[in-house]
């Protein structure tokens, strides 16, 4: 499955639902936490459409997204039905980690191999005013349920705003240290509802590098092949190591090695995180699956596949993903 570009497409990120516990200022303008969600792709239906990407077309790599995942109430069923696909090589899940402290063993025992966890701010009432809810000791508690229940190599994700929470970086850093987890930090992109003030909240890897001098040694890159991320071993003062990524989206894209193809819970496809949708696959799966159609509508979508992402983005992260 290759795009105009004749870049492969191995990685399907998978948005479950666009509901979300939280409402992070970068991500979402008001509350939405009911689960349910008209015309959403049924675990069935989902099964189905990976199963067919899987066998014949070399599809290697699941992330479940959101909103967040564990909002549907179905999650367990879901992860149960993918990690039965031979085949899928990596089957992850992005979440705020609300759930993890208690349900961590439980996606563990369904399949799922590993977790990225949203982490902000250490410093509690940053994190309130950064995600709605006053809840850091629960993410917390999450990462080390998520570590103990083998859900490795755990990964933290943290958006760099200005103004917010560029001084709590080398914070998080020795946190990542201590706890033996990866931190990757992102760029804002313009989308969602800082859209129209991304000049002024936007921080470039270069700032956030900087921002961690006071307590980095040395930098070693590690290779990471198709990965968005760029790698560092990064030694701090005192003699401990973390890893960390920076994920640069506006400052380098990595739109040349892009192999990601999105999946809303309604069906939509997105070739690319911040264009728009290019066809709806529901009628490809309802009643049953016609693969002939599926392949029709999914080949239509990955080869308006642009070569590099747009300037400003049509959706929400809630909406698609991420």
């Amino acid at each position: 499955m290759r795009d105009a570009q004749d870049r492969p497409i191995r990685y399907l990120r998978l948005s479950l639902t666009e509901a979300c516990q939280m409402r992070c200022v970068y991500c979402r303008p008001a509350l939405l936490t009911q689960s349910s969600q008209p015309g959403r792709l049924t675990p069935n239906e989902i099964e189905s459409v990976v199963r067919h990407l899987v066998a014949e077309h070399g599809l290697t790599k699941v992330r479940l997204t959101g909103g967040d995942p564990t909002a549907r109430p179905d999650l367990i069923e879901i992860i149960e039905r993918l990690a039965r696909i031979d085949g899928i090589r990596d089957l992850a899940m992005t979440t705020n980690g609300l759930s993890l402290a208690s349900r961590a063993k439980d996606y563990a025992d369904a399949g799922l191999g590993r977790v990225n966890v949203s982490l902000d701010s250490l410093d509690p009432k940053r994190f309130a005013k950064m995600t709605g809810v006053d809840a850091l000791g629960r993410v917390l508690a999450g990462i080390d349920a998520a570590i103990e229940a083998g859900l490795t190599p755990v990964k933290l994700n943290t958006v760099v705003l200005h103004n917010e929470n560029l001084a709590d970086l080398p914070a998080l850093v020795g946190y990542a240290a201590r706890r033996g987890v990866e931190i990757r930090f992102i760029e804002l992109m313009p989308m969602g509802p800082l859209a129209d003030r991304w000049a002024e909240r936007y921080v470039p890897a270069s700032r956030m590098r900087n921002a961690l001098a006071q307590v980095a040694v040395g930098w070693q890159t590690v290779p990471q092949g198709s990965d968005s991320a760029q790698v560092y071993d990064l030694e701090l003062r005192g003699g401990r190591h973390a890893r960390i990524g920076f994920i640069t989206p506006m400052s380098c894209n990595f739109c040349s090695a892009c192999n990601r193809l999105r999946i809303t819970s309604d069906g939509s496809v997105y070739p690319c995180l911040m264009d728009q949708p290019r066809g709806n696959i529901t009628d490809a799966v309802r009643p049953g699956f016609d693969a002939d159609l599926f392949d029709r509508l999914l080949s239509n979508a990955i080869q308006a596949k642009a070569p590099e992402h747009p300037v400003t983005g049509v959706a929400v992260m809630t909406q698609i993903g991420g």
